[in-house]
């Protein structure tokens, strides 16, 4: 099981790091990289078409602004791809959310919420759990305790 985390600049990190928090608190291999659809196209492109062979099970990308990182490489691999829009300065991150959910019919990348890494990160565990009980059972657990901390700040 192995996960990559690419984002179109080192700026996005801060972002994206929830999402390798996550990973690493179930365990999950995963590598980070930054991977520019516009400064760096050629190196994207060739991560997106050896990713499968590199052992990579699901691909997390960030891109803030026009994001075209996430279609970008889903076009160019049939692992499974989870956008997260990264709010930049402009438009509070619905430019990125935008771009990256209106993917166009038959290149498909599932998209979260602005800034949020955590659930790209938990929706690729979850993808993962289809073939590896550790990570369901890890996962189940995870809901248990969510459920559990919840509970606790009820107001008496």
């Amino acid at each position: 099981m192995k996960v990559a985390i690419v984002m179109g600049s080192d700026s996005d990190w801060p972002v994206m790091q929830a999402a390798a928090d996550i990973l690493a608190e179930f365990n999950v291999a995963f590598e980070a990289r930054v991977l520019s659809a516009h400064r760096t196209p050629e190196d994207m492109v060739h991560f997106a078409k050896a990713a499968a062979t590199q052992g990579f099970d699901v691909i997390i990308a960030g891109a803030g602004g026009a994001a075209h990182l996430p279609g970008m490489v889903a076009s160019c691999t049939t692992l499974p791809v989870i956008g997260v829009p990264v709010r930049g300065s402009n438009l509070e991150g619905m430019d990125s959310l935008l771009s990256i959910v209106q993917m166009p019919r038959g290149i498909p990348v599932a998209t979260v919420a602005i800034n949020n890494s955590t659930n790209a990160a938990l929706l690729a565990i979850r993808m993962l759990s289809i073939s590896h009980t550790e990570c369901r059972q890890m996962l189940e657990q995870y809901a248990a305790d969510m459920a559990d901390m919840s509970r606790k700040k009820t107001l008496d």
